[in-house]
């Protein structure tokens, strides 16, 4: 078991550690909780961390990206460009011709206007690009989830409106509609809806099937399996959701079961949550008017800035206990010029000391990259990955500008 101060006294404080081991054992816990067999993509939007996500390539999944800079790292990673899925919305067709021009073949598509883009980019390069068709209007958010459909929004195609481009979009040049791509929450604490999510877009995809053609090679059911966040807590577990899924799929969908319909599932914070964590230094212990403050040298920079955003679960950082020392209300702060600049408001710990060392727990998913790496100009943690009680890579996010140079402009 590596120390914590060790590792601190030579890589520095703040510090993010992921767990290799872990990567591997959650992908094999996930894939045994859902019909069988199923693509599993894991969303590097969560960590794009190249260690991480070269750890679960390793074990099968393939990946889910939404640029061309996770894109490069899944292909450092080892993902073939085939097994990608290249997802979001306001994709520019810049973009779009560079993936395609690395290998990139499936894309979900948001809009007609999507499909007309990858439609071109795919021309330019004398290709053929696999769409699936994201749906909006499945479903909703369960108590304790984010709410990714059923309202308006800048993803996917409205379900009401199908009459108006289930058509247009078959026509579209260059183009094979595969699929359809559905994600109606995120995060989803209750096994029961999520399984209900999931049924209903599986009858859903059957009816576009049967009342519009939509061909049915491909069906992302997306994900929303949930993960505790920068508190104690482990990964809750869904034994009923496999038999569900497959009635379902038996009921709507029986050649699922002949192996002509590819079943895939996307996971991000599942997959990488629990295996990191982050060490952070208490700076000072500070009395205020009746409240007390444990001033830290991480903050909104390091961990859970996105999260006022409102697209994360609000962050409420609880460290790991240490023992049974007395506990005392104090807030959590980082070292920002801000006053926005905190991680827990109402937190219960025995009294921290100055030069004392915090476990924040499960930051694995939606951490350093998800968080203000840039503001008021600090250096990011150096993240390290580990094995067992080996250090396999020790590397530092660097914000950095660089010289640009003007595109010439052409004139006619």
């Amino acid at each position: 078991m590596i120390n914590a101060a060790d590792l601190i006294a030579s890589f520095g404080s703040p510090l993010y550690v992921y767990q290799l081991d872990t990567l591997a054992a959650v992908a094999a816990q996930l894939r045994g909780m859902l019909p069988a067999p199923a693509t599993l993509f894991y969303s590097l939007k969560a960590n794009p961390h190249p260690q991480m996500v070269a750890e679960l390539v390793a074990t099968g999944c393939r990946a889910e990206v939404s640029s061309i800079g996770e894109l490069t790292v899944a292909l450092q990673a080892g993902c073939p460009p085939q097994d990608c899925l290249y997802t979001g919305p306001g994709k520019t067709e810049g973009e779009l011709r560079a993936a395609i021009s690395r290998g990139v073949t499936l894309f979900s598509a948001e809009s007609s206007s999507d499909v007309g883009r990858i439609s071109g980019a795919a021309g330019a390069h004398g290709v053929v690009a696999r769409c699936l068709l994201r749906i909006n209007g499945v479903g909703g958010a369960a108590r304790g989830a984010i709410r990714m459909t059923n309202r308006s929004s800048q993803f996917g195609f409205d379900l009401g409106d199908v009459d108006q481009w289930a058509v247009e979009v078959m026509k579209a040049p260059h183009v094979s509609v595969v699929g359809l791509h559905f994600f109606p929450m995120s995060n989803a604490r209750s096994e029961q809806d999520l399984a209900s999510s999931f049924v209903e877009s599986i009858g859903t995809a059957a009816h576009l099937r049967d009342a519009y053609g939509i061909p049915m090679q491909v069906l992302d059911l997306g994900g929303g399996f949930a993960a505790p966040f920068a508190k104690p807590g482990v990964l809750p577990e869904y034994p009923a959701l496999k038999s569900e899924l497959t009635a379902a799929l038996k009921q709507h969908f029986p050649e699922y079961a002949a192996g002509t319909l590819e079943l895939a599932f996307e996971s991000g914070r599942y997959l990488s949550g629990t295996a990191g964590a982050l060490y952070t230094s208490v700076t000072e212990v500070k009395q205020s008017m009746g409240s007390t403050f444990g001033v830290l040298d991480a903050g909104i920079n390091h961990l859970g800035g996105m999260s006022g955003l409102r697209r994360l679960m609000p962050v409420e950082a609880k460290p790991e206990a240490t023992g049974d020392e007395p506990r005392t209300r104090l807030k959590l702060v980082g070292p920002l010029c801000a006053p926005s600049d905190v991680l827990a408001t109402d937190l219960e710990i025995a009294l921290p000391d100055p030069g004392d060392v915090l476990q924040i727990p499960n930051v694995g998913a939606y951490g350093l990259t998800a968080s203000l790496l840039a503001f008021l100009s600090r250096d990011s943690p150096v993240e390290l990955t580990i094995r067992g009680d080996q250090v396999i890579s020790a590397s530092r996010l660097v914000v950095a500008r660089q010289p640009f140079t003007a595109r010439p402009v052409h004139e006619d």
